[in-house]
């Protein structure tokens, strides 16, 4: 690809995206990303890897949005940070036996975004777990990724499967959507998986991230790199022509038309490359309002509660 193709796709994605609103303190980081990438290229690509890597808005923000009181909170070690489970503290006695389904929230954002769905599933007879992750909600750690995300979700299905809790299903949002689509590709025990408005290429996510930070091609290429390297894994790795085909669970996929952060295409990608994945279009719901529409809840909990 060239700089003048490259940089006309970043520009059209940044045209379409809302991820990164304008702001006064967006601004002083772009700033400071210029100036730093233009007197210190190494230290610009270190500052860079480490700002797409942090979480917006900052956790603190929602730290008093959790699910609430009815649900009750563990603390997992996990690496070099922390995860939160939540469970519905009603469903504690009456419900030990109920097939357990997996809730994660998308990038930036915390488990309470999910408690639609979640009292939906109870509502179905299941069992919803809310899955908060590293660096977000009242979880330990200030920066993430994709791939950490996907080892998270590994990592819970395992031991609540070695504590006799296997899981249903699992159903994630945007980043979290992308994370568990790497996860199933890697062999993740679940019977169902639904991926709410999941974005398709954290590659293609570097380019908008170097437009709206104002970083040259060397800087984000650098950036990529890197992240390639401390992960281990390559970003096309991560996309869904390469963990669509070894995705065999039944899989719904819902994106709205109008989202402003992941775009439309991401989701018909996922369907096309997933055998036999169902793809639900939306208008006018956008990228979080998804998660609170009743249609898309009843459709979400319908298809998680098939045998």
């Amino acid at each position: 690809m060239t700089s003048t193709t490259t940089s006309s796709a970043a520009a059209t994605h940044a045209a379409q995206s809302n991820y990164y609103r304008p702001s006064r303190t967006m601004r002083a980081l772009r700033l400071g990303l210029t100036t730093s990438q233009r007197l210190w290229p190494a230290l610009g690509v270190r500052a860079a890897y480490r700002l797409f890597g942090t979480p917006l808005p900052p956790k603190w923000l929602y730290r008093g949005q959790g699910p609430g009181a009815g649900w009750r909170r563990e603390a997992w070690a996990f690496e070099d940070a922390s995860l939160g489970l939540y469970h519905l503290a009603a469903q504690d006695s009456s419900a030990e036996s109920a097939p357990l389904v997996l809730l994660v929230h998308g990038w930036g954002g915390h488990a309470g975004q999910m408690l639609g769905l979640a009292e939906a599933v109870a509502d179905a007879g299941l069992r919803p777990v809310l899955l908060e992750l590293p660096a977000h909600g009242r979880s330990a750690g200030t920066t993430s990724n994709s791939p950490q995300f996907a080892r998270a979700i590994g990592y819970v299905a395992a031991r609540l499967a070695a504590d006799g809790h296997a899981l249903r299903a699992a159903v994630a949002h945007s980043l979290g959507a992308n994370a568990l689509g790497l996860a199933a590709a890697q062999g993740l025990a679940v019977e169902r998986l639904v991926l709410l408005a999941p974005p398709a290429s954290p590659r293609e996510y570097t380019r908008y991230f170097a437009h709206t930070f104002g970083l040259s091609e060397a800087t984000r290429l650098a950036m990529q790199r890197r992240f390639e390297a401390r992960e281990g894994v390559l970003m096309q790795q991560l996309e869904p022509a390469a963990v669509g085909p070894r995705i065999v669970q039944p899989t719904l996929i819902v994106h709205d038309r109008d989202d402003r952060v992941n775009r439309f295409a991401d989701a018909e990608a996922y369907r096309d490359a997933i055998a036999g994945a169902q793809l639900v279009a939306t208008e006018g719901l956008g990228h979080r309002r998804i998660l609170k529409e009743e249609g898309v809840v009843r459709q979400v909990a319908r298809f998680l509660a098939q045998a």
